[in-house]
């Protein structure tokens, strides 16, 4: 009997499903795992990633690896009223042009933050025109949260727990994760805590 009781808390051990392991995308000492892509400056302050204006191109940080279906989350905080996104499934073209997925960080009076857009080609894919709460939930010169969640071809987004996006799309399946200083003069972002958890 004890055999029999020991021989299927054995195979329900063999059976359990593993649970993955999140990475780290950023060290929190250097850019190691990331490339650079436009003029934009990026440094490292007290563990944390900024992104702030160089000549005023459109500009990105970009994971040397890529991805396909994960859950993304970090924290991230504007210090300067330009917009800025989080790039997931991107891609680069032959004239390095970024294209693909942004969510959107927007501090200004339209507070579309946590919203889809198609960096690059069709613009818009889900704003918040109609989503007064979710427009409310980005909180301006301080730490937001964002969970970012891509399986197959339906994408969610989060900003400090309130739903923002729920739409499927079909573009991209996998690409590379990027911070967006956005063109202009008027943007400088904080990044930190960008851990990503990989999904079936």
């Amino acid at each position: 009997m004890r055999r029999l009781a020991l021989g299927l808390l054995l195979a329900g051990c063999a059976t359990a499903p593993q649970q993955p392991t999140p990475l780290e995308l950023f060290n929190g000492r250097d850019l190691s795992g990331w490339r650079t892509i436009g003029d934009a400056r990026w440094e490292v302050e007290q563990g944390e990633l900024v992104g702030s204006i160089g000549g005023g191109s459109q500009s990105f940080l970009a994971t040397e690896r890529e991805f396909a279906n994960f859950v993304l989350e970090l924290e991230l905080k504007n210090e300067l009223p330009g917009n800025s996104g989080v790039q997931v499934r991107s891609h680069q073209n032959e004239k390095g042009r970024v294209f693909g997925y942004q969510i959107e960080i927007d501090p200004s009076d339209r507070a579309w933050s946590g919203g889809l857009y198609d960096e690059g080609r069709r613009g818009w894919l889900f704003d918040l025109k109609e989503s007064p709460e979710a427009r409310a939930a980005f909180r301006r010169g301080e730490w937001n949260h964002y969970r970012i969640e891509l399986s197959g071809n339906h994408i969610r987004t989060w900003v400090n727990g309130m739903p923002v996006v729920d739409t499927t799309d079909d573009a991209d399946a996998s690409g590379f994760i990027a911070l967006q200083v956005h063109s202009g003069n008027n943007t400088r972002v904080r990044f930190r805590n960008l851990r990503l958890t990989p999904l079936p």
